[in-house]
């Protein structure tokens, strides 16, 4: 009951509802039976009721209404979508550098040749738990279309939404690196004996399986190897040495490459191109670079760069070599030339240049290695073998065609001790100019064989001058090695080229391969003597090639060359020389009769590279064994 009289004229229903001043009714809510109000009640209560007394109720500190338009969720971080989950592959035409695995698993479904247990392995962020999900998603591809496992998967699968979220109950994903234990693969045992609840298979993906146990791999031996057939398995790990072989032998092994980089450049462009932005294509290499084959880590590397600029602005190649914290690589390319020509003292400022810019120790004799192997393999197969800018292969390659390769080989044996000593020293800046010491200093000096041969014939030492030494040679040992200390290291001056030809050709023997390409590009000689030099520069040539030419020359030869860049009219710089001997060297073949009838024997047919081949060698006679016989 209530604490107020009611009026005794009447009950209060039958009061004067104007008189009143409860509101009997919330204008903005339905009745009861879920019915609006009429529109007329609604208009009236509005009109009677005025609009200055409805806004001075309003809280004072209320919050404005939200704004329920599509700008409302612009700045809304929570609605950004990392690239590596944005783009992650949907079909396997979307799968990059897998080509192998796709065309195997093509043929198998096609000609229902599936096996029931999978292996995928790989280095991480290839794609093995995005390739085990479509996977799953094959097996069970299900539309209006298809009714059976198929590698043609749409976005309109009846199962394919729910498998890609981890959600689907026939197809389960276990983490093996958090169920280690023997309890996880009992689970699997146990719900394997039954059907699938709405798909075609029951699928079981497990991922870090190198992590099971030995006796969680054992109990899964006999279900793996007989499994009911609405199972299937799908393994994925990133150490395939440590799965049993027991488990191998049960599987279909598929080996997932490393992206080649120049794929993932493309397909780093490709994103960047769809999210609007701009972004240099050597960014992109180096992004490429430093994702290692991996296209997870790629993408976010890429995620990393791309917001280093504005919407509409161009990402620069500093940006993003300041953002790994990468060296510039033309600028480890020279420190490595100066340290292969025995310049300590120039790769120690190089290297201080370098690291002052905030390039990482450990990166950079990584860079180092890096070009010690280029030079080597282009010395083999060329520069295209490099991967690398052409007119970075171009040096690598000039600077591999002067260094033997016995000397890369122990270059890159004392890079490799090195790395070592850069990641375990206190102060790794430190340890890089150790090795620089030791590097520069080892460069030139002969192999074993060449030293004992120079030892046994009692000839000079062969190299070993071009880097700086102290007094006292290498120590204090007696015996050979004392002699050599006590021989003079400072090698004598070169005789002075006669020819401008000589010249470049003493610029390759001391190894300045940066000097040398550019004599060979810019310099069209007018007058040489021996000491003096007059050359006509073609456009794009360094403003100091003259002065680096000159004190390199000086220092060779130990006198002064005059060395003057005003000419006018000059001849053909060595490469122009080069491109005109092998035109005139194709045009020649190209004339030869016999070349001319097996061209006109094979139509369509082109000459290819021209090599010359070496002599062949004449082996000795190999005596008849009768005639040993009868002496």
């Amino acid at each position: 009951m209530s604490d107020v009289d009611p009026s005794l004229e009447g009950p209060p229903w039958e009061e004067d509802a104007p008189d009143a001043d409860v509101v009997e009714r919330d204008p903005d809510t339905d009745d009861m039976f879920g019915s609006p109000e009429p529109a007329g009640m609604r208009e009236a209560e509005a009109a009677a009721a005025p609009a200055p007394a409805v806004e001075a109720k309003a809280a004072p500190n209320a919050a404005a209404p939200a704004d329920t338009g599509p700008a409302a969720h612009v700045d809304d971080g929570e609605a950004y979508t990392v690239l590596a989950r944005k783009y992650r592959p949907h079909t396997f035409e979307d799968l990059i550098g897998q080509e192998a695995m796709v065309r195997t698993l093509t043929n198998a479904f096609a000609t229902g040749r599936i096996a029931h247990a999978f292996m995928l392995t790989g280095v991480r962020g290839v794609g093995k738990t995005t390739t085990a999900r479509l996977l799953a998603r094959a097996l069970n591809n299900e539309t209006d279309s298809i009714d059976r496992p198929s590698l043609a998967l749409t976005d309109q699968g009846r199962h394919d939404a729910s498998i890609m979220a981890g959600q689907h109950m026939d197809v389960v994903e276990m983490d093996a690196a958090s169920h280690t234990g023997i309890d996880g693969i009992r689970d699997i045992i146990e719900s394997v004996r039954y059907a699938p609840v709405e798909a075609r298979y029951k699928v079981y993906v497990l991922d870090e399986v190198h992590m099971l146990s030995n006796q969680a791999f054992n109990a899964l031996l006999k279900t793996l190897e007989e499994p009911p057939p609405h199972a299937k398995f799908i393994f994925a790990t990133t150490e395939i040495r440590k799965v049993p072989v027991t488990v191998l032998s049960r599987c279909q092994r598929f080996d997932l490459r490393r992206v080649e980089p120049e794929i993932l450049v493309e397909h780093l462009a490709r994103i960047a191109d769809r999210e609007g932005m701009k972004i240099e294509q050597d960014a992109l290499a180096l992004i490429a670079r430093a994702a290692e084959g991996s296209v997870r880590d790629g993408l976010s590397l890429l995620d990393q760069a791309l917001v280093q600029g504005e919407r509409g602005e161009t990402v620069k190649t500093e940006v993003v070599r300041d953002m790994l914290g990468l060296a510039d690589r033309s600028q480890t390319i020279a420190l490595f030339e100066s340290i292969m020509a025995g310049r300590t003292p120039e790769a120690l400022e190089l290297f201080r240049t370098l690291y002052g810019y905030g390039a990482d120790p450990v990166q950079v004799t990584n860079d180092l290695l890096e070009h010690c192997h280029a030079a080597s393999v282009a010395k083999m197969l060329g520069p295209q073998a490099t991967r690398l800018p052409n007119d970075q292969a171009q040096k690598l390659t000039a600077l591999g065609a002067v260094i033997s390769a016995g000397t890369l080989a122990r270059v890159w044996q004392m890079l490799l001790r090195a790395l070592d000593e850069v990641r375990r020293a206190p102060n790794p800046a430190d340890a890089v100019e150790m090795a620089i010491v030791r590097l520069a200093y080892a460069a030139d000096l002969p192999g074993p064989e060449e030293a004992l041969k120079a030892l046994r014939d009692g000839e000079p030492m062969p190299g070993g001058g071009s880097a700086p030494r102290g007094p006292a040679g290498g120590g204090g040992g007696g015996g050979a090695s004392a002699q050599l200390a006590a021989r003079p290291v400072a090698a004598p001056a070169t005789p002075d080229p006669q020819t401008f030809e000589q010249v470049v050709a003493l610029i390759g023997e001391k190894r300045e391969v940066g000097l040398q390409m550019d004599v060979q590009r810019y310099v069209r000689p007018v007058a040489f003597k021996p000491g003096a030099i007059t050359y006509e520069s073609l456009e794009g040539a360094p403003i100091d090639l003259a002065r680096r030419l000159s004190s390199r020359l000086k220092d060779w030869t130990g006198r002064t060359w005059l060395i003057a860049a005003n000419g006018q009219g000059g001849g053909e710089t060595m490469i122009e020389i080069d491109r005109r001997k092998r035109s005139e060297q194709r045009a020649e073949i190209e004339a030869d009769p016999f070349v001319v009838a097996v061209m006109a024997a094979f139509p369509g047919a082109v000459i290819g590279e021209i090599k010359t081949l070496a002599p062949a060698v004449e082996l000795p006679a190999i005596p008849d064994e009768s005639s040993d016989i009868d002496d």
